[in-house]
């Protein structure tokens, strides 16, 4: 099998400052080689690059299971290591040319989504298989803690009409977090939409 590789590419979203990027693959006999992140590869393409990653996180998420709509005051490049999800993303900054916006993303290994501060974040783990769901990195420009800057949605707004491949049941815990469903409606967001 002759070496192939699949250059970076990214593709505008709906969302001013999102982007959902094709990561840079080299696939041989033993399998594929892909760049999660790579500063000149950013800069080369026009994309914003933090000064570092201060956090990097990985959840393993069942079949069916629903994180967020979170929107901190931070950069966040997401994506998935193993299996698939549905990326959803709500554009929360008042100021924002797209305030009010929401863009779906189809995640798989090789798919990363760059999250502008104050755009919500969230995704539904969709991957089959046993076990079913995936394993979702979130590379971060400042570190969480508690009560930092930000807003949070609820995923299952229907003013949002996102359209959640697996129906969520805000009643299962292992669906959807107790803090998830009870988070406001988009329509019932602070004054600035940042918290």
């Amino acid at each position: 099998m002759p070496v192939e590789i699949a250059d970076m590419r990214v593709v505008a979203s709906a969302i001013d400052g999102l982007w959902r990027i094709h990561a840079k693959a080299v696939t041989d006999e033993r399998g594929t080689v892909r760049e999660f992140f790579r500063t000149s590869g950013f800069a080369e393409l026009g994309l914003p690059v933090p000064d570092r990653w201060a956090q990097v996180n990985m959840t393993w998420t069942h079949r069916g299971g629903l994180r967020g709509l979170h929107g901190e005051a931070m950069t966040k490049l997401v994506g998935v290591a193993w299996g698939t999800a549905l990326g959803a993303y709500v554009d929360a900054r008042r100021d924002s040319p797209t305030f009010g916006a929401v863009e779906t993303v189809a995640l798989e290994p090789g798919v990363l989504v760059l999250v502008p501060p104050g755009v919500c974040n969230g995704f539904q783990a969709t991957g089959d298989g046993d076990p079913g769901g995936c394993q979702y990195l979130y590379c971060f420009d400042d570190e969480w803690r508690p009560g930092m800057a930000g807003v949070a949605v609820n995923p299952l707004d229907p003013a949002l009409a996102i359209g959640w491949p697996i129906e969520p049941d805000p009643a299962d815990p292992a669906q959807v977090s107790a803090k998830d469903a009870a988070a406001p409606l988009f329509a019932e967001l602070p004054g600035d939409g940042r918290g």
